[in-house]
């Protein structure tokens, strides 16, 4: 598992770390039943306080994209997530982003290219 920090980003890092594993998730480099590495090993690795780590799986564990089972680990359950999110949940977070990309000033063709670049990027393990 593959995460990076980016010490410019204003999201707070666990929110970073989330969503991260989100797209891992997404693209399906991270599939259902597969289990993430421990809290104090991914803390480690990115040299972060564990609780910030905890805290990330726990967010990710309220979505459903988890299931965390003390002293077991977590791991990966995308199907209780599918049954959990209502359409204008999944709506709000992305609008949110459009609206950042237009104050940013990109065109509306600029918008649609990167949320196709970010979509095939997505979509390039599903088969």
């Amino acid at each position: 598992m593959y995460i990076t920090i980016d010490e410019e980003d204003k999201r707070p890092v666990y929110r970073q770390v989330a969503d991260e594993i989100k797209g891992l998730i997404a693209s399906r480099e991270l599939r259902e039943g597969v289990a993430l590495p421990p809290v104090r090993q991914v803390a480690a690795d990115l040299g972060v306080n564990l609780n910030t780590i905890a805290a990330a799986y726990r967010e990710l564990k309220k979505e459903g994209l988890l299931i965390v089972k003390h002293g077991s680990g977590a791991i990966v359950s995308t199907s209780s997530a599918q049954a959990v999110r209502k359409d204008a949940d999944l709506r709000k977070p992305l609008r949110a982003a459009l609206a950042q990309m237009v104050l940013a000033g990109l065109s509306r063709s600029e918008v649609l290219a990167a949320v196709d670049e970010e979509m095939r990027a997505l979509l390039k393990n599903h088969a």
